[in-house]
Formats: structure tokens, sequence, C-alpha cells
């Protein structure tokens, strides 16, 4: 196999034959391309072409090596010529059709799996020299393979660019009925020609409601019919399902149900499952509650599926949409299970799973399962919230873990810092990504240029030097408790006013969004 590389050196463009690729190193400039530009035939084994690499060279993926200083330049150069005298040593042999770091005798004892999986896969790791430089080019997402068969599955995300934003200010839907954060995911499988697909929607319960939110107080608002019904009819789900049927988040639930029973009942299918009451206690087995509850409808509902000849042999006809209060964390939890329900029918009906075999006792596809939708979770979330999902524990092991719920506080802080005093710049970056905030040159100065005032600046570091000494005088106790407790209670004092201040004062501390929206300007 030949390959041609094309290196950028102003002014001028040189072209040269490479016959392999070694992999790539990082050094103090950066990574590097080891490439191998002339071989010479040594033999055969087999009937198999077997290949000696006589020159190479080593390519930086950087133009220039200006942005290092003379030390760390000087330092390059002496990596450089260290690995060049390894590749220089004479007696680096490769094959592209032959396995040459195993004997005769282990290839011929072998297993089916081990034939069917690539070279780099099933090479002895004690003879591939270049093992290392084939690390970055290697990492290739893990064959998922059932019963000796390789199959391709394939898990999509797309987050609708209408209405995005982040949390906190991105909520509801607009006059045209378009969902904040509206998120489509599709699952696919492939195997020897056949293809099949189950899609699901995801979304806050917000969704179609028109809300206005003070903390912690939540308020419902029916939306105009007439705008929104006609979007509605065609966006709403077959089924749905809801969290947290108590306290101020009833009014929304209650809200909506009345909406779903008014429309096309033909159509739309409601299911309340209050998941903290039922998954309450670390009782996350209950989640299977819900699953029983819809396996009728989701076995109406179908997949679509294309055969090995090419000929569409089913038809999803209805879409499960997982709706949540807060954030888009639980609703990840139950597309999983759902999406695995519709692949346990997709792989027995393509013949990788054998009948009475379940998918989630395929323990190395399980495992892919699982990370491939945790994964999915923290890209979605990050995006949406600022941090990975919670409840990715869940998802990843199929049980909820004290590790889990530690790190759930985590993130919920980390969250909570960021809804607060980032988010506003995160949304008027989506805004004026997606147009919704176009600048005017005859508009004058942008929002952005408000400057706040010395309470903004000063009150929160105050706040935080008084907590720090009012822990650091509990820590380094005087001579005395008395003396110590003077000190806790003068810097605890302070830290408190000051935070009732910043209370007071908060929507000025809160980085809310600048930019005024085009919907809101029209």
């Amino acid at each position: 196999m030949t390959f041609t590389v094309k290196r950028e050196v102003p002014p001028f463009a040189i072209t040269k034959p490479v016959c392999g690729v070694m992999g790539t190193i990082r050094l103090v400039a950066g990574m590097y391309l080891i490439v191998i530009t002339k071989k010479r035939n040594v033999g055969s084994l087999l009937g198999h072409a077997v290949w000696k690499m006589v020159e190479f060279e080593i390519i930086s993926y950087k133009k220039t090596v200006l942005h290092l200083t003379e030390a760390q330049s000087q330092e390059n150069k002496t990596l450089l010529s260290m690995v060049s005298n390894v590749l220089a040593t004479d007696g680096f042999y490769f094959c592209t059709d032959y396995d040459l770091t195993h004997t005769l005798q282990r290839l011929a004892n072998t297993s089916p799996d081990f034939q069917e999986m690539s070279l780099l896969e099933r090479a002895d790791p004690r003879f591939v020299w270049n093992g290392n430089l084939l690390r970055e080019l290697a990492a290739q997402p893990e064959p998922c393979r059932i019963n000796g068969k390789i199959f391709e599955w394939v898990l999509i995300s797309r987050r609708s660019c209408f209405r995005a934003g982040v949390r906190y200010y991105i909520r509801g839907i607009d006059s045209e009925g378009h969902a904040a954060n509206f998120v489509e995911t599709e699952q696919i499988v492939l195997y020897d020609g056949a293809q099949a697909s189950f899609v699901q929607a995801n979304a806050r319960f917000h969704a179609f409601l028109l809300v206005s939110e003070a903390q912690p107080q939540v308020q419902a608002q029916t939306p105009d019919q007439h705008n929104c019904k006609p979007r509605m009819t065609h966006a709403l789900l077959s089924n749905q399902y809801t969290v947290n049927q108590k306290g101020s988040e009833k009014p929304l639930e209650q809200t909506f149900a009345k909406m779903v029973s008014g429309a096309d009942k033909g159509m739309i299918h409601y299911i309340a499952f209050d998941f903290h009451k039922e998954c309450s206690r670390m009782r996350w087995h209950r989640l299977q509650l819900l699953v029983d509850a819809v396996t009728e409808k989701q076995d109406e509902y179908g997949y679509f599926m294309v055969n090995t000849e090419g000929k569409t042999v089913a038809q999803q006809t209805g879409t499960f949409r997982s709706n949540c209060m807060d954030c888009l964390d639980r609703t990840n939890v139950i597309q999983s299970l759902l999406a695995r329900c519709s692949l346990q029918s997709q792989l027995q009906r393509m013949g990788v799973l054998n009948v009475g075999q379940l998918v989630e006792e395929q323990a190395q596809f399980e495992r892919i399962y699982k990370n491939a939708w945790a994964d999915n979770a923290n890209a979605c979330a990050v995006q949406y919230a600022g941090t990975g999902a919670l409840k990715t524990d869940f998802t990843r092991t199929g049980k909820r873990t004290q590790m889990g719920l530690l790190m759930d506080g985590v993130n919920s802080m980390v969250r909570y810092y960021k809804n607060n005093l980032s988010d506003g710049f995160r949304q008027d970056s989506i805004d004026l990504f997606l147009g919704n905030y176009t600048v005017d040159e005859t508009d004058g100065p942008t929002p952005l240029r408000v400057q706040k005032d010395w309470k903004f600046l000063t009150l929160p570091i105050i706040m935080l030097v008084a907590f720090s000494m009012c822990i650091t005088c509990l820590l380094l106790a005087g001579d005395t408790w008395s003396e110590t407790l003077a000190y806790v209670a003068f810097w605890g004092a302070a830290g408190m006013l000051t935070a009732a201040v910043i209370m007071f004062y908060g929507t000025e501390f809160v980085d809310a969004p600048k930019l005024v929206h085009k919907e809101k300007m029209d």
C-alpha cells in the first residue's frame, strides 16, 4: 500500500511517497507523525509479502518551532535524535496481511473470534515495537461482538438549534412551539447489510408549557393554543413520563396532563412516573415498573428496519419522549432502558442474538452499551448544564453507588456556581452564534459594556475571606476557647453579614444574559 504526503513548506509544496504509518509520538514541540518512506521486500511467508523498513521520516504537526524557547528547542532536537536513533536500527519488519507476532502453532490453535479481529487487535504486544506509537491512531471504538458476530452499534444525539441555551435561561417553548433544548436520540444497528433504527426524544418537562420561574417557586402558564397546537401535534410524542408530582412541581405536571388530555388521544399517550418517589433510598430497580408499563406500546410503535436485500421490513410508528422537570439526567437513564428493549428485538431479528439470549447478559457488549449511554449523557449535560450528567453511575454499572452520589453532589455544586456566575455569558455566546442576537453598528455600545458596581466586585471577596478566617480560627485554636470563639464569632458574623447583603442584592450578582434575544425584540 502506498500513500502520498504533502507538506506545506512555504513557498514550496513537497510531495513524497509513504509506504506505511508507524504512528505518532508527542515531544516538546508537540505531536509528530512517523512514516515509512522506503521499504524492501525480503521474502514471503505462506504467500504473504514481508517487508523491511529502509527509510523513515518524522513529520511535525506544527509548521514551525518558533513557539519554543531556546532550551525547549534544544531539548526537542535531542528527543528527535533519540527517536531517529531507534528507527535507524536495522531490523524493523512488517506484513500487511499476516500476523508476524505469533507462531504458527499459536495461530493454528486460535478461536473464530480471534480470526475475526484485526491484526493490531490480536497482535502479541511483546513484539509490536510501534505499539506505543499507534495508541492514538488505534484508539477506535471497541468492536461490538456477540456470539462471534461483529456488528456496528451507533448512538447519535441531535440537539436542536431552535431555542437552544443553558439550564435556567432557556426554558419552555416559544410562540412557534420550539421546545427548549430539544434532543433527538437515535440508536442504529448495522449487521451483514441489514439496518435498524430506534428514535427517542428528550427534553425538560417545561417543553410544552410557557414557563415563568422565580426560584424556588415554579409557575405555569397555558400556551397560546392557536400558535402552539399545530406544532405540538407534530412534535409531541406517543408516550411520555415525568418526575415529581408534588410541591412546586405539581402544578406543572397537572397543567401538562390537562393539555395532553385535550389533545388527540389517538396520537398522544401520557404516563406520569414520580422518579424520586419510586426510586428513593437507592431502589433503582423500580425503574422496571416504568419499562413494564410501556412495553405494550413499545411493541406497537416498533422500529425502522431494512433487511439484507435492502427492503424496508419495519417502520417506527410512534416515538417515546422522556420529559424531566429539572434536567436531562434522568431522561438518559430511561432512554437507555427503552433502547435496550428495542435492541434486544433488533439483534434477534438480525440473527446476532440466539433465541433466549438477552442483551444484558452479553458482558462485553453490555459494558460498551452502558458506557456509551453514560458518555452520551455527559456530552448533552455539559452543553446544557455545564457539568457531566448526574446518575451516570447507574447507567454505567446498572446500580446506584455511594461514590456516584458523592460525584452527583460535586456536579450539583459546580452547576450551581456556573448557573449563577457564568451561564449568562454562555447564553449570550449561543445567541450570538445562532443569530438570535445580531450586532448593529448604528445602535451604539452593546449591553456587554455595562459594568458591575463595587458590590459585585468586592463583597464576594470579603465573604470568602471572612469564612476562610473563621475556619482557620477553628483549626488553629488560640490559648483559650474564649479567645478562639471570639475570633470565630467575629469572622463568622462578618461572613454572614456580607452573605446577607449579597442575598439582598442577589440579581446583581447573577451573571444574567445581557444581549437582547431577537424574538423579544420582535
